[in-house]
């Protein structure tokens, strides 16, 4: 029985692929994108978040931390490298100013959790995403997960950068319905520049999984500065056209924002701050040169 460590369950998605969805975003990952929206999925393990909205100054917390957390204007200011014993500190929280996130699981546990939701899977055409993080780096677990999942007749997709080797990969993939496959750049350079690794596997990964017949939705984000130089979109969309009729679509995704208050609960510098939007009429002509490739675009 495979155990693996889930950060949540967001229920009634309808952006992780076909129909409503219940995603399971899975606690740990192998690239350091400067745009994440999820940056308690990065490194394994729990994670506290702070919300200083919640906190009434009440102390308690200051009294058990050896002096690593103190009253502020605004809440507390914790030094989250000096405090030895946050999560004492958080539990003498009578205000649920601390919110602990991530637990550890097995995968028939999680099946069936997930499993509660199948009557609005079966009316929507939806079913479970497992996303993260990396989902592909419990392999195991998700692999475990999915089967019992398709023993009820749900719907499994797997939402992955795909930088795991093949060996790994290459059985994961066999267990879902469909990938939603990000592609964050193609020169090796700027992917390096943008997530920190390499993006040759990822390449190689996609053609293999083009060579099963395996359903994708390629996933495409465009960040201003980053991973927005014309060169680089022409040379990923070709590439994504070269996969042929495995991919179903191809989502442009313009950056959001959304991930900004979770860098702040958890006392990180938000990396994106002053970064904006790729304009509405540049993410219209990528999906146009995607269309003229033959491709199906949606902007996300």
């Amino acid at each position: 029985m495979e155990n693996g460590f889930l950060s949540k369950i967001q229920r009634y998605s309808t952006r992780d692929g076909p129909g409503l969805r219940s995603t399971a975003f899975l606690i740990g990952c192998n690239l350091k994108c400067v745009w994440c929206a999820n940056p308690e999925s990065i490194e394994p393990g729990p994670k506290i978040f702070y919300h200083s909205g919640r906190c009434t100054r009440c102390g308690a917390c200051v009294a058990v931390s050896n002096g690593t957390i103190r009253p502020g204007a605004a809440g507390c200011v914790i030094d989250r490298d000096a405090c030895k014993n946050l999560p004492e500190c958080a539990a003498a929280c009578n205000f649920d100013a601390y919110e602990m996130v991530g637990r550890s699981t097995t995968a028939a546990d999680l099946a069936v959790e997930l499993a509660r939701d199948r009557a609005f899977f079966e009316r929507s055409g939806g079913g479970v995403t497992f996303s993260g993080g990396e989902p592909a780096l419990q392999d195991g677990f998700v692999i475990e997960a999915a089967q019992i999942l398709h023993s009820k007749g749900i719907h499994v997709a797997l939402d992955t950068a795909g930088l795991i080797p093949w060996r790994r990969f290459g059985p994961l993939a066999k267990e879902a319905d469909l990938i939603l496959y990000d592609i964050k750049a193609f020169d090796a350079g700027i992917h390096m520049a943008c997530t920190g690794a390499d993006n040759s596997a990822i390449l190689e990964n996609a053609g293999k999984l083009a060579g099963l017949k395996k359903d994708m939705i390629i996933r495409m984000i465009l960040v201003p500065g980053y991973n927005d130089q014309i060169a680089d979109i022409d040379a990923r969309l070709r590439f994504i056209a070269g996969l042929g009729s495995s991919v179903k679509q191809v989502d442009i995704l313009k950056l959001h924002r959304l991930g900004e208050g979770k860098y702040k609960s958890l006392g990180l510098p938000f990396p994106m701050q002053g970064a904006g939007e790729c304009p509405d009429s540049f993410t219209a002509a990528v999906a146009r040169k995607a269309e003229a490739l033959g491709l199906k675009a949606v902007i996300e």
